[in-house]
């Protein structure tokens, strides 16, 4: 049963990237395959030039090119895929991996962390662990002689 077409990648619910701005490469995997892995070019490779998308916000846009500076090779993000022995497999696993990747990319910086002090009861509780803990071990030890 032949699946709907795709108007494009769904990212987040707020973008999706067309297929138009998708390219396509195929080669043979060194995978698995079997007698077929010779034949087959089932190795998927998925290309989308980040910094020049259309559907990127300029916000966006820095955010993806700052986070993924160690993937791109000017600006451009390539994914590839050859776990599977069948190639549409390996381009449905290239497509999720890159939603995936540039959702991650577009999540918004955690807040700083605020520093605190700890209260005087929990410093006093550690430091009476701490005394347990000292009398435990020097029950342990053996006796001195004197």
């Amino acid at each position: 049963m032949p699946t709907a077409p795709r108007p494009g990648l769904r990212v987040t619910a707020g973008l999706t990237i067309p297929d138009a701005e998708l390219s396509w490469r195929f080669s043979r995997s060194s995978g698995p395959g079997g007698q077929g892995v010779n034949t087959a070019d089932s190795r998927v490779e998925l290309v989308w030039d980040a910094a020049g998308s259309a559907v990127l916000s300029p916000v966006q846009r820095e955010r993806i090119l700052e986070r993924l500076r160690g993937r791109l090779v000017g600006g451009v993000l390539t994914i590839a895929a050859s776990e599977h022995r069948a190639q549409l497999r390996n381009r449905e696993a290239a497509r999720e991996r890159l939603a995936a990747l540039v959702a991650e990319a577009l999540r918004p910086p955690a807040p700083p962390r605020r520093a605190t002090k700890p209260s005087r009861g929990s410093r006093e509780r550690r430091l009476t662990a701490k005394h347990r803990r000292t009398d435990v071990k020097s029950l342990r030890r053996r006796p001195r002689e004197e």
